[in-house]
């Protein structure tokens, strides 16, 4: 999924449709993967605000792929194409993202047909896995409500900094929630020494 946050950066420019200059605040677009059970952030992407979501898929899959097991990805139908079907079936997980009224099943592929036709004749199951994207939206929640909507730096590099210092911060709460709940003790002498 992804969110946005607010700047105190400005932009202005000059509207030819209504003949006056515009101005509105510019904003960071966060891109993330989150864990259904847990919420935590497992792949994060930072750009403009201008940036499509789509494109976004492949790496946030990637850094994901690298430390978690993934059985199914939900997404929303702004990431459908055959290429992020593929990538994810290529990782060992079924893509539950729903398909756009113009979609056909011809001519784009096995994984595509598969998922178009458990899409059009098994709604209900197919829109069952796909609902759990939801928690993406709680996760959401749980950074804005605890670290802010918005960001205070003025540069560009600061403000992607200020993001992804939420996301760890998100991180961190839901680890040291996790531990408690799950009766977990953790011994970080044992990961120092394993790091020599």
């Amino acid at each position: 999924d992804s969110t946005g946050f607010g700047t105190t950066v400005f932009q202005r420019w000059f509207s030819f449709k209504y003949g006056k200059e515009i101005n509105s605040k510019r904003w960071v677009k966060c891109h993330f993967m989150t864990g259904i059970k847990t919420n935590i952030i497992t792949g994060v992407k930072i750009t403009s605000e201008f940036d499509n979501d789509c494109p976004q898929l492949p790496e946030l899959v990637g850094k994901t792929a690298e430390h978690f097991d993934m059985d199914e990805e939900s997404c929303d139908k702004m990431y459908l194409s055959q290429d992020n079907l593929e990538l994810i079936n290529g990782h060992g997980a079924t893509a539950f993202i729903p398909f756009k009224s113009n979609s056909k099943a011809s001519g784009n592929g096995r994984i595509w047909k598969k998922m178009y036709y458990l899409f059009m004749l098994k709604n209900d199951e197919f829109m069952g896995h796909y609902h759990k994207r939801s928690n993406a939206e709680s996760t959401v929640y749980m950074i804005k409500s605890k670290f802010g909507d918005f960001v205070r730096s003025k540069t560009w590099t600061a403000q992607v900094n200020e993001v992804l210092c939420k996301i760890i911060c998100h991180n961190i709460c839901v680890n040291i929630q996790e531990m408690h709940e799950l009766g977990i003790e953790p011994d970080f002498f044992a990961l120092k020494s394993n790091l020599h």
